[in-house]
C-alpha cells in the first residue's frame, strides 16, 4: 500500500469522524521545497462537503492524522494545503523492506493476460536510415521496454515497405548506371549502395524534366513524361506481374538492405520479435472492405470505388478501394492489422510509433477497425512524434542531404572523444576501453537527447550540445552512475555491505522519496507512451544525489551503521538509474 493510499483511508475516516460527510478522491501534491513537509493534501475540493475555512479544515485534518496515524509524525497548514510531515521510521521501513534488497525495484512482476503490439521503424527499402528514423526507433524501443517494465506482455514489430515505385527507382538506376556494384565490391553497407542509386535517378530525372521543359513542355507534363520516371512505373507493373527479372533484381537489392539494416540496428541497440513485409500485406484487407459493405460500414460510388463516409465523426470521406478493384494504403492498414491479431491471439492492443504528419490518417484507420465492430480497436494509439532538424536545417532523403544514421552514430563517439579528452575524463584507460566508452556516452547523449523531450515536441538536435558533462544531458547521469560505482567498490574495501540506522538526514529522506515514486513514473510512462517521463524522473534522482552526495560523507560517515545505511541508499540509486536508462536503451559504464 503507497503512502497516499495510507492517507486516503485515514483521510476518509477522519472526515466521516469528524463531520458525518464522505470524500470521494483527495489531490495529493509533493510538498513546496520553501515548506517544511514531505507531502500535501489539497484541501481546497473538500468545501464542496463542508462550508468552513480551508485553513480550520486542514487543522482538524492535521490534528487528526498526528493522533490516528503512526507515519504521520506533524503537520502545517498554509492556506488551503495541508502539509504533512511523515516519520523517519516510515521511509526506513520502506526503503529496507521495498527499495533496498529488489534490483528490479520499479517493476511490476504481474504481466497482464492481454499483450501489447509497438511497431516502430518501418523504413523504405530506397535508403539507409536516417535522423528521422533513429528518433522513431529510439521511441518505439523505449516505449516497447517501459510497457514491459509496467506488467505488459510486449511484441515488438515493424512493417518494411519493400515495394512501389520508389524501390523500383533505385532498382532502375542500379540497372542503368551500376556496372554489377555490390557491397562486396564496393565495400558499402548495402542499405547505403541502393540509397546512392535512388539518389542517381533523382538527379537523372531532374535532368530529363530540364530537357523537356527546354523542348517547350510544361512543367507538369515534364515531370509526367520524363522517359526514367515511365521506365520505373513499368517495372512497378512488371513486378506486380511477377515477372521473372524483375523480382530476382527486386530480392538481391532488397537482400543487400536488410542486411544494412541490421547492422544499423544492431549499433543502435534495438530489436525485433517479428516483422511484416509490405510485400506480403498489401492485397491483405479487401475481404474486410466487402463485409463492411455487407454492414454498411462502406458505400460504392456509381464508378464502382468504395468509400467510407466519415462526415458524422467529424472526420472526412475516405476512399478504401479504387474503382479498378485496387487497394490504397488504408485498405493494407486494416488488414495488416487484422492479421496481426490472427498471427497473435493474445494481442488486445497496438502502438503505432510514426511521424505527426500521419495524424489523420491513424484516426481514420482505428475508427474504421472500430465500425468494423473489432473489440481491440478501442485500444490503438498512434505514438506521433514531431520531426527532428539539426542546425543546418530540414533533410531531404532523394536530394542525399539527409543525416546518414551510421554516421551520426559513429559521428557521437567522436565528439564524446573530444570533449572527454579535453575535460581529462578518460586518463589511465587503455585505448580499447577508451573506444568502447566514448561509443557508450556518444551514443547515451544522443538517445538521451532525444528521448527527454515530449513524443509531440519537435526537436533541434545538436550533437555537441547533448554530449555535455553538466545539465539534464545523458554523460552527466552516467558520469553519476560512475561515481556510485567507485564508492561501492571502496566500501568492498572497508568491508561495508549496508544496513540499518534509526533517523535518517535530510538528503537521505529526500531521496528516499525520489526513489519512492519511481513505480509511479514508470505507470505514467506506459500510460502517456512517453520515455521522457522516465528521462526526467532519471535527472532529478541524480540532481538529488548529487545534493546528498555533497552534503553527506558516506564514507567518512561517523557510524558504522550510518555508513553501511548510506552505502546501501547509494546502491540502490545506482541501480534504479541503471533500471530507468534501460528502459530508455542507454547503457551506464561502471567507470568514466
Amino acid at each position: 500500500m503507497t503512502l497516499q493510499d495510507i492517507l486516503s483511508n485515514h483521510i476518509k475516516n477522519g472526515f466521516r469522524h469528524l463531520y458525518k460527510s464522505e470524500l470521494s478522491d483527495i489531490e495529493f501534491q509533493a510538498t513546496r521545497k520553501d515548506f517544511e513537509g514531505d507531502i500535501t493534501v489539497v484541501i481546497f475540493p473538500m468545501l464542496r462537503q463542508v462550508k468552513m475555512n480551508p485553513v480550520q479544515l486542514g487543522e482538524s485534518i492535521g490534528q487528526y492524522l498526528v493522533e490516528q496515524v503512526v507515519e504521520v509524525e506533524s503537520f502545517n497548514v498554509v492556506k488551503g494545503f495541508l502539509n504533512l510531515v511523515i516519520s523517519d521510521g516510515y521511509y526506513l521501513s520502506f526503503f529496507l523492506n521495498d527499495v533496498s534488497p529488489n534490483d528490479l525495484f520499479g517493476f511490476n512482476p504481474k504481466v497482464d493476460e492481454k499483450a501489447v503490439m509497438v511497431e516502430y521503424s518501418s523504413p523504405n527499402t530506397n535508403k539507409p536510415l536516417h535522423l528521422g528514423h533513429i528518433r522513431n526507433n529510439l521511441l518505439g524501443y523505449s516505449v516497447a521496454e517501459i510497457l514491459k517494465a509496467s506488467g505488459k506482455k510486449v511484441y515488438k514489430t515493424q512493417i518494411i515497405n519493400d515495394r512501389g515505385i520508389h524501390i523500383c527507382k533505385s532498382m532502375l538506376a542500379w540497372q542503368r548506371y551500376g556496372n554489377g556494384e555490390t557491397p562486396e565490391s564496393t565495400g558499402l553497407k548495402g542499405d547505403k549502395l541502393v540509397g546512392n542509386y535512388y539518389v542517381k535517378f533523382d538527379q537523372e530525372y531532374k535532368t530529363q524534366i530540364k530537357e523537356l521543359m527546354a523542348q517547350g513542355k510544361s512543367e507538369e507534363e515534364a515531370k509526367k513524361g520524363a522517359p526514367i520516371l515511365i521506365e520505373a512505373q513499368n517495372m512497378l507493373l512488371a513486378w506486380e506481374a511477377g515477372d521473372d527479372d524483375v523480382v530476382a533484381l527486386w530480392k538481391k537489392m532488397n537482400s543487400w538492405v536488410y542486411e544494412g539494416f541490421e547492422a544499423t540496428y544492431k549499433n543502435l541497440g534495438v530489436d525485433f520479435d517479428s516483422y511484416y513485409y509490405e510485400s506480403d500485406t498489401y492485397l491483405l484487407g479487401k475481404e474486410f472492405i466487402a463485409e463492411g459493405l455487407k454492414k454498411g460500414v462502406f458505400y460504392k460510388k456509381d464508378d464502382g470505388s468504395v468509400w467510407c463516409d466519415l462526415t458524422p465523426d467529424g472526420l472526412d470521406e475516405k476512399i478504401v478501394l479504387r474503382a479498378d478493384g485496387t487497394a490504397v494504403y488504408m485498405t493494407q492498414d486494416i488488414g495488416t492489422a487484422i492479421q496481426r491479431i490472427k498471427d497473435h491471439p493474445d494481442i488486445g492492443g497496438m502502438v503505432y510509433t510514426v511521424g505527426n504528419e500521419q495524424d489523420y490518417h491513424f484516426k481514420v484507420l482505428f475508427l474504421i477497425l472500430k465500425k468494423l465492430g473489432f473489440d481491440w480497436a478501442d485500444n490503438l494509439f498512434h505514438l506521433s512524434y514531431g520531426m527532428v532538424d539539426l542546425p543546418s536545417g530540414k533533410m531531404k532523403s532523394r536530394e542525399g542531404t539527409v543525416v546518414d544514421a551510421d554516421d551520426l552514430i559513429i559521428e557521437m563517439a567522436e565528439t564524446a572523444k573530444e570533449i572527454s579528452q579535453d575535460l581529462g575524463k578518460l586518463e589511465g584507460y587503455t585505448e580499447n576501453e577508451k573506444k568502447e566508452i566514448y561509443k557508450i556516452i556518444g551514443l547515451g547523449a544522443l538517445k538521451y537527447f532525444i528521448l527527454k523531450v515530449d513524443p509531440k515536441k519537435r526537436i533541434l538536435f545538436d550533437p555537441k550540445e547533448s554530449v555535455d558533462f553538466q545539465g539534464n544531458t545523458g554523460p552527466f547521469i552516467q558520469y553519476t552512475y560512475a561515481r556510485i560505482q567507485a564508492i561501492l567498490r571502496k566500501a568492498e574495501a572497508f568491508n561495508i555491505s549496508g544496513g540499518e540506522q534509526k533517523t535518517l538526514h535530510a538528503k537521505e529522506k529526500e531521496l528516499i522519496k525520489q526513489l519512492q515514486i519511481y513505480p509511479e513514473i514508470i505507470q505514467n510512462a506506459a500510460q502517456q507512451h512517453s520515455p521522457a517521463l522516465i528521462a526526467n524522473y532519471t535527472y532529478d534522482l541524480v540532481k538529488e544525489f548529487n545534493s546528498f552526495y555533497q552534503n553527506v560523507s558516506i564514507l567518512g560517515a561517523e557510524t558504522t551503521e550510518e555508513k553501511e545505511f548510506r552505502v546501501a541508499l547509494s546502491r540502490s540509486v545506482g541501480t534504479t538509474i541503471k533500471t530507468a536508462f534501460g528502459l530508455l536503451g542507454i547503457e551506464v559504464p561502471d567507470r568514466m
